[in-house]
């Protein structure tokens, strides 16, 4: 039976019944949406929250008492070790926020209204697009952090050098840090720029630089996907 549960909820390409269950979950996970582009509550969408909050609590469940074959390798173990995995988590707290909203806490709640928007991340599970994203970026681990640590010094490095040769343009670090994330991807919103020659040197270095780091992600997972492409013609071959 919980094979069957199993087959039914993680396989989603395994059969007829597998195929419906995965639209009829993306149906109700959009439905669910609906409440996100309104600023008022509307009456139905209480109705809507109470029936997506038992689809999602039903579905929450019968992933975890099948957690043994999803995780085969971890034996009885992942019965534990499932609701710490982070999809896992974002299940849990997309639940929680439909609680929320059946209780009809105040909506001034900004953790209940964040934990909403957790409803969007759960669709992308259901997109073999999505799951060939995540699969490559797991590939690409080691390059990655690589490349995120570099940019997490340069940021740092740069809000440093700015906050000392700026310091009327920054009212605090966490200023000069934002300047600094900003400036290294290109966005350049013009809310905070420094005003001296010395500090729009720096500007140009950062922005400089910031390309380089900012284009190498790109690279690396271009270069993983077409790996995998190749190796699926070359399987179909």
């Amino acid at each position: 039976m919980r094979k069957r549960i199993y087959e039914i909820v993680h396989c989603y390409e395994y059969d007829r019944v597998s195929r419906l269950y995965k639209w009829v979950m993306i149906a109700f996970i959009a439905l669910s949406l609906l409440p996100l582009a309104y600023k008022e509550p509307q009456p139905i969408f209480r109705t809507l929250d109470g029936i997506c909050l038992c689809v999602f609590s039903v579905d929450y469940l019968l992933r975890w008492i099948s957690a043994d074959y999803r995780m085969d390798a971890c034996g009885k173990r992942a019965f534990l070790i499932y609701p710490l995995r982070l999809i896992s988590i974002i299940d849990l707290l997309s639940v929680l926020a439909l609680v929320f909203s059946c209780l009809d806490l105040p909506q001034s709640l900004s953790i209940a209204q964040t934990m909403k928007a957790f409803r969007i991340i759960r669709i992308f599970r259901y997109s073999k697009n999505m799951r060939m994203i995540i699969d490559i970026l797991k590939r690409s681990k080691k390059p990655l952090t690589a490349v995120a640590s570099l940019a997490g010094g340069y940021i740092v490095i740069s809000a440093l050098i700015i906050f000392n040769v700026e310091p009327d343009s920054f009212a605090n670090f966490y200023e000069a840090l934002y300047w600094a994330t900003i400036s290294l991807t290109t966005v350049g919103y013009g809310d905070i720029y420094p005003v001296s020659d010395i500090g729009r040197t720096v500007a140009m270095i950062s922005a400089f630089f910031g390309l380089a780091i900012v284009a190498l992600p790109s690279g690396i997972i271009t270069a993983e996907y077409l790996k995998i492409i190749n190796s699926g013609d070359d399987k179909s071959s």
